[in-house]
């Protein structure tokens, strides 16, 4: 008997998931949402020893009984999910709000690099430096440094112990 399950577990390596999963139903009982064809593989392999040569023993289920029974159960249900908040259709979306780290416009950023001061005006959609529009602080910052630099950190905004 135990070679004819030796073959039948081999030949489950061979099956396809889908098969698995008919072969589960079959000897379970009922279907199975799994894909994961190792775990069926497994499953089934207990299965068929189980009903070969015998399932669990009696003081084995009641072992098994007792230590479900002294478990930790969870007294109270766990909290309910968040529902999600539905996004705004693309006609009604307002644009995004301005960082919070940004002065009003019309304000004059001032930072001493190299010994030089400089000035940025911050306007409503960018950054004046030289006589030239920036997009973003970063922008400023690297035509200042000629390196990647986070414009916030450069100017110092948002950071606490900073000159503004």
């Amino acid at each position: 008997m135990q070679l004819n399950i030796a073959r039948e577990v081999a030949a489950l390596q061979r099956l396809s998931t889908n098969e698995l999963r008919a072969k589960y139903a079959a000897l379970f009982g009922e279907a199975t949402r799994a894909g994961h064809k190792a775990w069926l593989v497994k499953r089934l392999a207990w299965r068929l020893q189980a009903l070969a040569e015998g399932d669990l023993s009696e003081r084995a289920r009641r072992r098994a009984a007792e230590l479900a029974h002294d478990a930790d159960l969870r007294l109270s249900p766990p909290r309910p999910r968040k529902a999600a908040v539905a996004p705004a259709p693309k006609a009604l979306a307002s644009r995004p709000s301005r960082d919070c780290r940004l002065p009003l416009p019309g304000t004059v950023l001032t930072r001493r690099y190299k010994g030089q001061t400089l000035q940025v005006e911050v306007l409503p959609h960018g950054f004046a430096f030289t006589g030239q529009r920036y997009k973003s602080l970063g922008a400023v910052a690297k035509a200042i440094t000629g390196s990647h630099y986070n414009g916030f950190y450069f100017f110092r905004l948002g950071v606490k112990g900073g000159d503004q």
